[in-house]
């Protein structure tokens, strides 16, 4: 028996020897991987919109735009001519999208939130809230207070003083989604 242990252990042997012989050099040995080749994205990249072409649905003529979904706001003369357009600060309740006009303004006085705001142009009220457009005389556009609900929807100081000049009482504000 101890013979042909010795003689399987010997044939082990040989048939490990012939294998390393044969290994290639680099078997066994650290090999530098490379990063795979980077490809393009199966799907097209997202266009940013255009801040200037108007919102599907937001009428015609001369009229204030606004949009609850992208916060921006388009002043549009009666050529149907956008004459500018911003990003505003919503605030936590949303007005019912629907055309509206402007009901009343005031120069300043505090806002619903507390703070000291000018050039206030209101257009609806809806289930208790009051909905309009207004400038933080400080210059800020914070958040609200999450807690309340809110309509006061701010803009910059100077997209503030042109909504004052553009939204006369009862001028068409449309809201979209």
């Amino acid at each position: 028996m101890a013979g042909l242990t010795a003689a399987a252990v010997a044939a082990v042997g040989f048939l490990a020897y012939q294998a390393s012989a044969h290994a290639p050099d680099s078997l066994g040995k650290p090999q530098v991987k490379t990063s795979p080749k980077a490809t393009a994205s199966k799907k097209p990249p997202v266009a940013e919109k255009d801040p200037a072409v108007l919102p599907g649905g937001s009428g015609t003529g001369e009229r204030v735009v606004y949009s609850v979904g992208d916060d921006r706001v388009w002043l549009v003369g009666a050529d149907n001519k956008v004459q500018r357009t911003f990003k505003v600060t919503p605030g936590t309740v949303d007005p019912l999208p629907g055309t509206y006009a402007v009901t009343s303004r005031n120069p300043a006085r505090p806002g619903s939130d507390g703070v000291q705001v000018e050039h206030i142009v209101l257009f609806t009220t809806q289930h208790g809230v009051v909905f309009g457009f207004s400038a933080a005389v400080d210059g800020s556009t914070a958040a609200p207070d999450a807690s309340k609900k809110l309509g006061g929807i701010r803009e910059s100081r100077a997209d503030g003083a042109a909504m004052w000049e553009f939204a006369t009482p009862q001028q068409k504000v449309v809201v979209v989604r």
